[in-house]
């Protein structure tokens, strides 16, 4: 996706460690009309797809999956890393750890918001080592859901979050895939 990459390149920043600080457009200060060209690019790479469902992690990706889902006409729900008061039932539970913050989630979901009936759409902002992705993955699992497939904004390549879902069969469509960030630039794979 052209238009995204474009945006990384110039409003993009690359940290030590090789993180890549997308937060003025993406996942602190949210740019909704590209949020909606990509919400449209999903919908596109999934149309053939009986979605629905879409299935996130909070919170960056939950701004993302509610602009999808107008294109697909299908609730959001979203995994809690937190038990909160207001949370009850039965719940789908399972652990993920963070990349960027370096710490283990509990993550949590309601059994009454997904079921064996559910074909799942899986939304992401990031994709490195695929934790919190496998974490959902678990959980549609548990839910006897189908999984349709993920969507993935921004994927490190480099990284082995993505081959990991792939070899495991799944449908991963990442928008833009950094192959290397070296000396403070990205490379993309085309």
């Amino acid at each position: 996706m052209q238009l995204l990459k474009d945006r990384i390149l110039t409003d993009g920043v690359v940290k030590e460690g090789n993180i890549l600080k997308v937060d003025s457009f993406l996942n602190h200060q949210m740019d909704i009309d590209l949020i909606n060209a990509i919400g449209k690019e999903f919908k596109k790479r999934f149309d053939h797809c009986p979605i629905t469902k879409i299935l996130t992690i909070e919170a960056s990706g939950i701004g993302i999956a509610c602009i999808a889902a107008q294109y697909f006409h299908v609730p959001v729900v979203f995994a809690k890393k937190a038990q909160s008061v207001n949370l009850d039932g039965e719940m789908y539970t399972t652990k993920v750890e963070s990349f960027t913050h370096k710490k283990v989630y509990d993550v949590i979901l309601s059994k009454k918001f997904l079921g064996p009936e559910d074909h799942v759409l899986l939304i992401d902002d990031f994709l490195a080592n695929g934790c919190a992705l496998l974490g959902l993955i678990d959980i549609v699992k548990k839910s006897g859901a189908t999984l349709e497939g993920a969507g993935i904004v921004i994927e490190k390549g480099f990284q082995s979050g993505g081959q990991t879902i792939r070899d495991m069969g799944i449908h991963l469509e990442s928008l833009a895939i950094i192959d290397s960030i070296a000396d403070g630039k990205l490379t993309f794979r085309e």
